[in-house]
């Protein structure tokens, strides 16, 4: 109910953030199906990190790839609240720049998302 009357306000009205904040949305839900699917739980370790200059640098367990979208899922949520808290304001454009970096840094979240996948299989 309380949620219901969080996202029925001006803020979420406008065109932009509406698109902006579903585009992300569906970005971070596509990575955790992406993990979801691609994933196992194994009992070695999987690469996390790998850098071009020095090769692999972070391995780990399985569960610890779902950080990923847990922290893009988190940093929508953060910059969400702050866009509306600033667009009630009347700082529409820092509002509307919160919600474009959301969207961004899902984009990249994503390409780590797949790289990762395409260096453990």
């Amino acid at each position: 109910m309380m949620l219901n009357r969080f996202f029925s306000q001006e803020f979420f009205k406008s065109g932009l953030v509406h698109w902006v904040f579903i585009g992300a949305l569906l970005l971070n839900a596509l990575n955790w199906g992406l993990i979801a699917f691609f994933i196992r739980p194994v009992d070695f370790f999987i690469i996390l990190h790998y850098n071009v200059y020095f090769g692999v640098d972070v391995i780990g367990d399985w569960w610890q790839v779902y950080f990923l979208p847990f922290i893009g899922l988190l940093i929508m949520l953060v910059n969400a609240i702050l866009g509306y808290v600033f667009y009630q304001q009347k700082e529409r454009l820092i509002a509307h720049l919160l919600m474009l970096a959301t969207f961004i840094i899902q984009v990249g979240i994503t390409i780590a998302v797949a790289s990762l996948l395409i260096i453990n299989y």
